[in-house]
């Protein structure tokens, strides 16, 4: 096999609980993530030269900083391979959004190489190198909805009801970093004793904080729950999102966004579509 061409879903977080800091200065969470039906497509070409290339044009995204493509590095490093691969990526997840676009596109680089390059690592190794390039890296890689306690590399899969979701991505991006630095983040949130949750369990607690800074986010979460009184921020936004009992309502959901906001429909995934690559 020389060529592959692959998934990267989207994600969200159900509920995200900043649960301390660690004296390195990374916080420690708890959230339940889901994956999508929606996201990035990859394009990977096996190269015997051991050259990483990325296709196409990126704008404002230098390929040392593509997640996708510091993924095949990473990959080559830990395993000392000598091949190389093209990686073209039709983005569709929204950048800055709280979606997790750029490490699904590591998670899914990670898994096709492992293939391509017929490295047969574990699922544990992939994450182990997953870890490095970020934080929700890892759940991309454990196949299931999951919750992630730690900084994310501690995961307890789960299995979630199917759900239909509407997501409104307002028209800001927003800095994860400057997020997590704010001085009113709630950073004590006590950590839940069980791993089955109800509907609308938890919140957000970057939420405030985002959409103190954003008014978009402000003004799409009010306007959002008038259709759906659980609507939440997901990750560190800027998107919000809403469960739903069916495509219709959904849908109607997606159709009263505000004006100059871009959305779309989804459904929630109990399996990783790579989920048998390692």
């Amino acid at each position: 096999m020389r060529a592959l061409i692959v998934p990267a879903p989207a994600k969200l977080n159900l509920f995200l609980h900043v649960t301390g800091r660690r004296p390195d200065g990374y916080h420690t969470l708890e959230s339940l993530f889901v994956a999508l039906d929606f996201g990035d497509t990859l394009s990977l070409a096996v190269r015997d030269d051991g050259v990483v290339a990325r296709l196409g044009e990126h704008p404002g995204l230098p390929a040392a900083d593509d997640l996708a493509v510091r993924a095949a590095h990473a990959l080559r490093q830990a395993t000392g391979t000598t091949m190389g691969v093209d990686i073209a990526v039709v983005k569709r997840t929204p950048v800055g959004g709280g979606l997790g676009g750029g490490s699904s596109d590591a998670a899914s680089v990670l898994l096709a190489l492992n293939r391509l390059w017929g490295l047969r690592l574990s699922r544990a190794a992939l994450a182990r190198i997953g870890l490095g390039l970020g934080a929700d890296v890892p759940f991309f890689l454990c196949g299931t909805p999951a919750i992630a306690r730690g900084v994310g590399e501690q995961l307890t899969p789960v299995t979630l009801p199917a759900l239909w979701v509407t997501v409104w991505v307002p028209p800001v991006a927003v800095s994860t970093p400057s997020i997590f630095a704010d001085p009113e983040l709630t950073r004590d949130t006590a950590s839940a004793k069980m791993d089955v949750f109800s509907e609308g369990y938890g919140r957000n607690d970057l939420q405030p904080i985002a959409a103190a800074r954003h008014p978009d986010i402000a003004v799409a979460l009010a306007a959002l729950k008038k259709h759906a009184p659980l609507a939440r921020m997901t990750g560190s936004g800027a998107c919000v999102f809403a469960p739903f009992g069916t495509a219709r309502l959904a849908r109607a959901a997606l159709a009263a966004r505000p004006p100059g906001f871009a959305g779309f429909v989804a459904r929630t995934l109990a399996r990783h579509p790579l989920a048998d690559f390692a």
